[in-house]
């Protein structure tokens, strides 16, 4: 039986390159070498594509991995059957990908771009395809379908970045008479927690407003949920499954970019600190938010579940999600009994499935 060959996507020009790396290495360490050829492809925060010749994967991180010797300059060609090219001197090298593993967080990666050019290029990929990408990226998008199928969700306004430098305190007012503080400030289309800011009152406000318009012209303010911090995996296709539920305990303000891939404030309860009859409610939501958006393969579906009366909050939906070493999603299907190496072969088999 003929192995197949797998494309790494990593890096890219998002504000989230440095958690794609750190994703990718975990994969690439990860990934069964008997089973697979593997083809590691970065995307380098210029937009170049690199095929990465060396296998210390560590280097990814490091940043090393740009100039390793045995690289080549590559791309993935959109038209169908030519899979990846790659450089050497005036010869084009091409090589046969079976399936592409999309690592890459963010915009042009996880938003549908990618998945568009894998689409026309007729190359199988791991995850969602391109209207669940592009909807699940959007949180704006996101609200609008939860709140169509019922599911309770935090109380949301969306502002338009490029009207704050003319109508800022306009906007403040509408905000503060809508909602109580704190309130979250994000951008539509990030994911991370990247540009995401808490704001307890108007000057933290209007300086959320103004960081988060840095990162998109749509924002996101929502009234704060006071509740535990529920994630939860999910795998599938046509038939999705969800993992036991995880718990974050930020250690922080909130669950901000630092505190997920910087400090160690943070700390990780799996199983959730949850009865048993509200964490199913949180994996059956998972599920059902899971098929309205559309998503295949995989996602990380994110809950409040409150103190008061463990009523259940989706929060967001991630189709790329962490697959660093500290990443939960991963963690989330171990301690369900799928390993990391047994995770990778069946979002691969998800992947081939969907094309056929």
């Amino acid at each position: 039986m003929k192995k197949l060959s797998v494309c790494i996507l990593f890096g890219g020009m998002s504000p989230e390159h440095e958690v794609s790396l750190r994703s990718a290495e975990s994969v690439l360490n990860n990934i069964d070498k008997e089973k697979y050829n593997i083809f590691p492809v970065g995307i380098t925060r210029d937009g170049d594509w690199v095929l990465y010749g060396g296998k210390d994967y560590s280097k990814l991180v490091t940043g090393e991995w740009r100039s390793c010797p045995e690289n080549r300059r590559a791309t993935i060609s959109p038209v169908r059957g030519q899979g990846l090219l790659s450089f050497e001197g005036d010869c084009v090298v091409r090589e046969r990908i079976d399936v592409v593993f999309p690592v890459l967080h963010g915009e042009n990666g996880e938003d549908g771009a990618m998945q568009g050019l894998l689409q026309m290029a007729g190359i199988p990929y791991v995850g969602a395809h391109i209207a669940a990408s592009a909807v699940a990226m959007d949180k704006s998008l996101t609200k609008l379908v939860v709140d169509h199928i019922g599911v309770p969700q935090a109380a949301w306004q969306l502002v338009n970045a490029p009207e704050l430098d003319n109508h800022m305190e306009n906007t403040l007012d509408l905000l503060e008479n809508r909602f109580r503080y704190p309130m979250f400030v994000k951008p539509a289309g990030t994911g991370s927690s990247v540009g995401v800011s808490k704001a307890s009152d108007r000057d933290a406000l209007r300086s959320g407003l103004r960081y988060a318009a840095k990162y998109d012209r749509k924002i996101l303010v929502e009234e704060c949920i006071c509740g535990r911090e529920i994630e939860v995996a999910v795998m599938g296709n046509d038939n999705p499954v969800a993992s036991i539920c995880g718990e974050i305990d930020s250690g922080a303000e909130f669950y901000d970019y630092d505190a997920k891939y910087v400090t160690d404030t943070s700390t990780a309860y799996i199983p959730a600190r949850l009865p048993d009859d509200v964490e199913e409610v949180v994996r059956e939501t998972a599920i059902k938010v899971y098929k309205a958006v559309g998503c295949q393969g995989l996602s990380r579906v994110d809950f409040f579940v409150t103190f008061d009366e463990n009523r259940v909050v989706f929060n967001e939906i991630n189709t790329i999600p962490g697959f660093t070493s500290i990443s939960m999603y991963p963690k989330l299907f171990a301690a369900s009994g799928i390993p990391y190496p047994q995770l990778i072969d069946e979002l691969i088999s998800l992947a081939l499935e969907a094309c056929r």
